[in-house]
């Protein structure tokens, strides 16, 4: 059961929190609504958020709740934790901002235990060739306007060129835009 709050959680949100247990890094918190859906096994969460504003949304929003949270400085590129720290990581529409992707995926699979989970909702590229050029007509003005965003990327093929393995992924559209919503994990070490 999630956390109560007056706030009600979507349906993306509850994908992305639903059985999380341990230790868990959010990447770009946002206005930390997301927190209210975090499952009672969650019994600490680190979040990573470089926007100062949000930040300190994220931090008012979480004063109330039962579960520690706590900020670590640094950005998807550079995350000041230990090797392994994390059994699962969340990351909602903060990939597209990456100013390195390749690095960022290397820098979450690097703070995430072997096994570890990468939960993730990120808008990615049209597969229509029309809107796909689209996006990438407006790239940089869209990337000015919006903090950073590149509409065009491939996330997901990122994601497992990274050395994730996905577990499953559905695709969605709002508002005409495609989103992934999934599960990674990193690779369980093995033993010879």
């Amino acid at each position: 059961m999630a956390r109560g709050s007056s706030v009600r959680p979507t349906e993306v949100r509850r994908r992305l929190t639903d059985r999380l247990s341990g230790s868990v890094l959010e990447v770009g918190a946002g206005d930390g609504v997301k927190f209210t859906c975090y499952p009672d096994s969650v019994h600490e969460i680190a979040v990573a958020e470089t926007d100062p504003f949000l930040l300190q949304t994220v931090l008012m929003a979480c004063k109330k709740g039962p579960v520690p949270v706590r900020t670590v400085a640094g950005d998807l590129t550079r995350i000041p934790s230990p090797n392994g720290a994390y059994d699962a990581v969340v990351c909602s529409l903060v990939l597209c901002t990456s100013p390195d992707l390749e690095k960022s995926l290397a820098e979450l699979r690097r703070v995430l235990k072997p096994g570890g989970e990468l939960r993730f909702y990120e808008h990615v590229r049209s597969t229509n060739v029309l809107a796909a050029a689209a996006e990438r007509l407006v790239a940089p003005l869209w990337s000015q306007m919006r903090g950073g965003c590149h509409p065009g990327r491939d996330t997901l093929t990122a994601i497992e060129s990274a050395g994730f393995v996905v577990d499953h992924v559905s695709q969605l559209s709002f508002h005409g835009v495609n989103h992934v919503l999934g599960v990674a994990r990193t690779p369980h070490l093995t033993t010879m």
